[in-house]
């Protein structure tokens, strides 16, 4: 059994189509969705996305904040960032990491601080999904 499943970001949709379920992270951890799953609505946090499709095949993406819903049987994914294994550059993500793990160093300020770690765990989820691919 199928369901609407659509992946959004602010740049435009990535993904409108049937999925047998979907697993996301949200901010309280992972939540599974399959067909006939009632109502629902949480904050995305920052990890992975898998969904796995009618023809069995699993598609693994990276998430990065905002919401998931469930409403009238259709599951909306709107993220600040989605990208999926295939179409993260490695490279980027590793500068990125690197670059947090500096500023983390290096910060005095509890803010600066949160943001670095923030964005360490943001560059890490995307390296972790490249390589689980």
């Amino acid at each position: 059994m199928t369901f609407q499943l659509q992946i959004a970001t602010p740049d435009g949709l990535i993904f409108d189509g049937e999925a047998e379920r979907v697993v996301t992270r949200t901010t309280e951890g992972d939540v599974g969705i399959m067909a006939r799953h009632s109502d629902f609505v949480a904050p995305l946090g920052v990890g992975k996305t898998r969904v796995k499709l009618p023809d069995g095949s699993v598609r693994l993406g990276s998430s990065n904040r905002g919401m998931i819903t469930v409403s009238d049987g259709i599951v909306r994914i709107v993220a600040v960032t989605f990208e999926w294994a295939d179409e993260i550059d490695v490279d980027r993500a590793q500068r990125a990491a690197e670059k947090a793990r500096e500023r983390m160093n290096r910060q005095r300020d509890d803010r600066e601080l949160r943001l670095a770690e923030y964005k360490l765990r943001r560059a890490l989820n995307r390296i972790d999904v490249y390589y689980s691919k």
